[in-house]
């Protein structure tokens, strides 16, 4: 979370030479009130949210500019400038490009909406990215029509930004609101407080079976003190006593019945059913969970899951850093997905095809395999064979 004292230094920062500049609200739009962080303390939704943290802060970020040659074709040009791929790599003083990924998909997943505020110099150029944990957003528009987002935090500070300045990744994007995503807290609130009873009802469980290990029932009558001493000196000789041979022994009129602690705990099959439907509506399963997947059963989950949320965090960072005419020239943030790789030996060693085809580079592979790339390993190179129709044509009519 931006400190108060960051937030003052960034909102000075962002508003050099606007001194004295005033907003007057012309309405007012959709609130978003966020969930307060309780849904991320369940073992249950942590653990399912997790591998697709991890797997988007695994994304490598890079900018690619594209243009046009002189020859016609395309001239693609890796992170030409040094001041987005220090933003990319270190978006803020606080944390790499791989953890602002993780944090900002976590408040992705659990509410259905991440925030980022982007610094910028005087010039407008991006210098850094501090995502924003707010307890509430609200959206409001100005006289000109003009979107901005006024984050309120738990300290009871408020601060107001233009949504030109905020990244804004969002899931569940339905008809009922404009401009923000559904939270998945309304779904998931009553599966979780059947968790939550579960859990409160296997520790009374354990709680019960270390209080009470047996019940002595009498035949008779007796008074409150005879039960009360025959309880303390049974316990004394068979539960307490280190020289206790293991064997109880006790009159007619004492029935004694040990206490089982499964005889208290809840039932498993419904916790199962509970944990799974929590997985559903998070869109994952228990393989995914426990890394226990198969190959096919990982891609299945990239491609319907991680990859919508690649195409996002590309299209809005592209969007946001970038002027339509930076776009027009063909600047744009893309994020890579080589890292997230699931693939058995065989299948990797397949890749060798795509090498001398020019479809991969040698050093491309060799990531993959998790080798040190070589000198001269991000050149393309192709079999001769494989050369383009034209070229072969004129290769055969010199042959010929």
């Amino acid at each position: 979370m931006i400190t108060t004292g960051l937030f003052a230094r960034i909102r000075g920062f962002l508003n050099r030479g606007k001194v004295g500049t005033t907003i007057k609200m012309m309405s007012e739009y959709n609130n978003l009130y966020i969930w307060d962080g309780n849904l991320y303390k369940s073992d249950i939704v942590r653990g399912a949210i997790r591998p697709k943290v991890n797997a988007v802060g695994k994304l490598v970020a890079k900018h690619i500019r594209t243009t046009i040659a002189e020859d016609g074709g395309k001239k693609t040009v890796i992170n030409p400038d040094a001041y987005i791929r220090f933003l990319l790599e270190e978006p803020n003083p606080y944390m790499t490009g791989q953890k602002f990924q993780e944090k900002m998909e976590t408040q992705l997943c659990l509410n259905g909406n991440a925030f980022a505020l982007i610094a910028r110099d005087d010039n407008g150029y991006p210098v850094g990215l501090y995502p924003i944990n707010a307890s509430t957003v609200e959206a409001i528009y100005d006289n000109a029509g003009d979107l901005y987002l006024k984050f309120y935090f738990e300290n009871g500070k408020i601060y107001t930004f233009t949504y030109a300045d905020i990244l804004h990744l969002r899931g569940d994007f339905g008809p009922d609101n404009d401009i923000f995503g559904s939270s998945p807290v309304e779904s998931l609130t009553p599966l979780m407080e059947i968790v939550g009873t579960t859990d409160r009802g296997i520790v009374n469980a354990i709680k019960n079976s270390g209080v009470v290990k047996w019940l002595l029932k009498f035949a008779g009558n007796a008074r409150p003190e005879d039960i009360k001493n025959l309880a303390n000196e049974f316990a004394d000789a068979y539960l307490t006593n280190e020289k206790s041979i293991g064997v109880a022994a006790v009159n007619s009129t004492v029935d004694a019945q040990q206490i089982e602690p499964k005889d208290y705990v809840p039932n498993a099959a419904q916790m199962d059913r509970t944990t799974t439907r929590i997985y559903s509506s998070l869109n994952t399963n228990s393989k995914i969970v426990m890394s226990s997947f198969t190959e096919d059963e990982w891609n299945s989950y990239y491609e319907s899951q991680i990859e919508p949320d690649v195409r996002q965090w590309g299209d809005e960072m592209t969007r946001k850093l970038f002027t339509r005419r930076e776009r027009a020239f063909g600047n744009a943030i893309v994020y890579e997905a080589s890292s997230l790789t699931i693939a058995s030996m065989s299948t990797k060693l397949n890749l060798v095809n795509l090498v001398d085809r020019g479809i991969m580079t040698p050093n491309e592979v060799r990531t993959i395999l998790n080798l040190a790339p070589i000198p001269g390993g991000d050149q393309a190179v192709r079999r001769l064979d494989t050369a383009p129709i034209d070229e072969k044509e004129v290769i055969d009519d010199a042959e010929n």
